[in-house]
């Protein structure tokens, strides 16, 4: 009964501020320009994920240094909290599904913010979403893309996407692999999950706990090289991720 009132508060207090952040934002913005417009949003964007970490009762443990190259982050996937908690550390672009463009506050947060989407089943999207990855990476920034493709509990990934790896070599840019992962392994949004039941069941808890590493950045001519290498990676860091976690038990 705690866990569901204590998720349900905390519910509550996201939709409410972040309802308010939002709409304050959307009226204020018709007095900008869109340069403007995009700079403030990812101010904001960056407030709010900050609130929302310290509301959410988050705990992450880092290892690594954050990167100061600017590339394509390859992360493996867990839950849609994988980009907010990355996005906390650096400013990065995701790259995420179309379906969550379509989601009330969330999906308007993620549009003003830069937030790349895509269509898996439509290989013009597919093609759009290149290119701006090569844009966003042109002017400097990173891209956070997920190249498992789903969201899992499986002790290590699955198999990955070829396609980024291959934009990664075409625009000479760096592969930046970041492996993540949570303590309590139904933290993570997976099968038929809900939105609103999966967050009342994975933030009633008094703290949510995630290791993230960030490793070294990678450069290659070769997508095969840079797939496999950020794979074997990642799956070492998941595995000790758990190991760990083992031991305090």
């Amino acid at each position: 009964m705690f866990s569901f009132l204590l998720g349900l508060i905390r519910l509550i207090i996201f939709i409410l501020y972040v309802s308010f952040f939002s709409l304050s934002f959307y009226l204020v913005s018709f007095f900008w320009n869109e340069e403007t417009t995009r700079r403030n949003a990812l101010l904001l964007r960056d407030f709010i994920l900050k609130i929302t970490n310290r509301i959410l009762g988050i705990r992450s443990v880092i290892y690594g240094e954050l990167p100061k190259a600017q590339g394509l982050i390859i992360a493996n996937h867990r839950s849609y909290f994988d980009p907010i908690l990355i996005v906390t550390h650096l400013n990065a672009f995701p790259v995420g599904k179309k379906e969550v463009a379509s989601w009330p506050i969330i999906g308007y947060l993620c549009k003003i913010s830069g937030v790349v989407f895509v269509d898996r089943k439509c290989q013009d999207s597919r093609q759009k979403t290149c290119e701006g990855i090569k844009e966003i990476i042109n002017n400097g920034n990173s891209v956070i893309n997920f190249p498992e493709g789903t969201t899992h509990v499986l002790p290590t990934t699955v198999a990955f996407n070829y396609g980024s790896f291959r934009t990664a070599t075409q625009i000479e840019a760096a592969i930046i692999p970041v492996a993540i992962d949570y303590k309590v392994i139904s933290d993570a949004f997976v099968n038929d999950d809900t939105f609103i039941p999966h967050f009342l069941k994975c933030f009633g808890k008094r703290t949510t706990e995630i290791k993230i590493t960030y490793f070294p950045p990678l450069y290659s001519e070769d997508a095969e090289y840079l797939l496999k290498t950020s794979k074997d990676m990642i799956d070492k860091e998941l595995i000790r991720f758990r190991k760990d976690w083992d031991n305090e038990k």
